[in-house]
């Protein structure tokens, strides 16, 4: 079992679980793993991001402590997208990248995302040796002394090389078309502007001015409610919200409907699969992924593949596959043609392609995607019982009773939060009814045997 890393980096409350000493072990530990690696004797490089958190500083100083004591030049690139992170991580050949941020979680919480030298995260062996290395003071004794420490670079311009990649996958224009984007008070409140107003769509901007607290409150990917209104308000086109780091993208229709994840990436695909770009007709997404969703994709001629929760495991399956989209109900989508991770912005910018190109509105293209109801409760439960529920027999048995009454009428799905003390009950079927009060029964238990 890991000790520092989760599914998607060291996460935790900011000077809490996520203390400056982690942070700063943290870059003991990599840039120490980064120099045993160089068989080139080459200097070694990593470029350093963050989202608009109040603690992100404080996490900067701290990491840039520990990597530059090993020799190690850090460019901190700024405010910035976690996709951006990453593909200027590949961009600019630095040997490793990292982005400070918590993505959807509330402002106190914060994290530290770690990308390889080809824009992808790390894999779980190096992660778990990077944990090791955390943990082993010898190797301060590597430390580099005097005058030969690693250098700070400001470089906030790399930005521009980001915003250039984006406006670069787009083919043509965005003019005549309105759209509401709300930033989360994140970081994707520059970059977001930049590439829309320059692509000509009309833009209107909402939570777009972060003060270091207010990152995902009641706004962005997780709350795109106030979005919904402005779209009908302002008679937009489409509605366009990301979470904190803009890895994630939800949608807002014209008439104020929320569009998650897999209804972006069935838009998407269809497009694609129309101009002969989607190769294999295939997409993946994950278990969570609903039925209707699936059963749309295959009378369209499109394989859906499942993964685990986790864009990391969504990415794993595209890799074995050869799928080049894939994604979750979150909204986390990852484009292989374009962007190693999760990119939110690139992905609001090829949804507005694709709707240009087929002439249509959002509502119209999904019309004929037919979901089965479907409730997920999260349930809080003890952080150190959470990873435990599969071992409760009290709860395994009466999951099991659930299903064989759900049997070819639906399907339940019990799961851990990798970043949250959360277990998530998920119940899909053919009857609202039925699947609400399964689900709420299974959640009952869990809280009772877990909180």
């Amino acid at each position: 079992m890991r000790k520092y890393f989760g599914t998607d980096g060291i996460r935790g409350e900011a000077n809490r679980e996520l203390t400056v000493d982690m942070a700063l072990k943290l870059g003991y530990a990599l840039g120490y793993y980064l120099k045993k690696k160089n068989i080139e004797e080459k200097k070694i490089k990593v470029i350093l991001g963050c989202d608009t958190r109040i603690s992100g500083y404080m996490l900067r100083s701290a990491l840039l402590a520990g990597l530059t004591s090993m020799g190690v030049d850090v460019d901190f690139v700024g405010v910035i997208s976690t996709p951006a992170v990453a593909y200027l991580t590949k961009a600019k050949k630095a040997d490793a990248g990292i982005m400070i941020s918590a993505s959807h979680n509330p402002a106190k919480d914060n994290g530290l995302k770690v990308f390889a030298s080809n824009g992808y995260k790390l894999p779980d062996e190096v992660e778990m040796e990077i944990e090791r290395l955390m943990d082993d003071p010898e190797i301060l004794k590597d430390a580099i002394a005097g005058d030969k420490v690693g250098k700070f670079r400001y470089a906030e311009d790399e930005y521009y090389l980001y915003r250039d990649h984006l406006l670069s996958s787009v083919n043509g224009d965005f003019n005549g078309i309105k759209v509401v984007v709300d930033t989360a008070n994140g970081s994707a409140y520059r970059i977001a502007k930049d590439v829309f107003l320059a692509l000509g769509a009309e833009v209107v901007l909402i939570n777009d001015a972060p003060n270091g607290t207010n990152i995902n409150v009641r706004c962005g990917s997780t709350h795109p409610e106030i979005l919904a209104k402005v779209v009908v308000g302002y008679e937009a086109d489409l509605g366009l919200a990301y979470d904190g780091d803009a890895d994630r993208l939800i949608a807002v229709d014209r008439n104020g409907n929320i569009i998650d994840g897999d209804k972006i990436i069935a838009t998407l695909a269809m497009n694609m699969k129309r101009k002969g770009e989607l190769d294999g007709n295939k997409v993946v997404t994950t278990v969570m992924s609903n039925m209707g969703f699936e059963n749309y994709l295959k009378e369209n001629g499109i394989e859906l593949l499942r993964a685990s929760v986790g864009d990391r495991y969504v990415l794993e399956k595209m890799m074995q596959t050869g799928a080049v989209i894939g994604g979750e109900q979150s909204g986390h989508i990852i484009m292989l043609r374009y962007a190693t991770t999760g990119d939110g912005v690139l992905t609001s910018l090829k949804l507005v392609e694709a709707l240009r190109d087929e002439k249509k509105y959002l509502d119209e293209m999904i019309v004929d995607i037919k979901d089965w109801p479907q409730q997920l409760i999260n349930v809080r439960v003890d952080n150190k019982k959470k990873n435990l529920w599969n071992q409760n027999k009290n709860i395994t048995d009466f999951i099991s009773l659930k299903e064989e009454e759900m049997k070819n009428l639906g399907r339940v799905l019990v799961r851990t939060s990798g970043t949250e003390p959360l277990v998530r009950v998920m119940v899909e079927g053919n009857d609202l009814a039925m699947v609400e009060r399964v689900a709420s029964e299974i959640a009952k238990v869990v809280e009772k045997e877990l909180a």
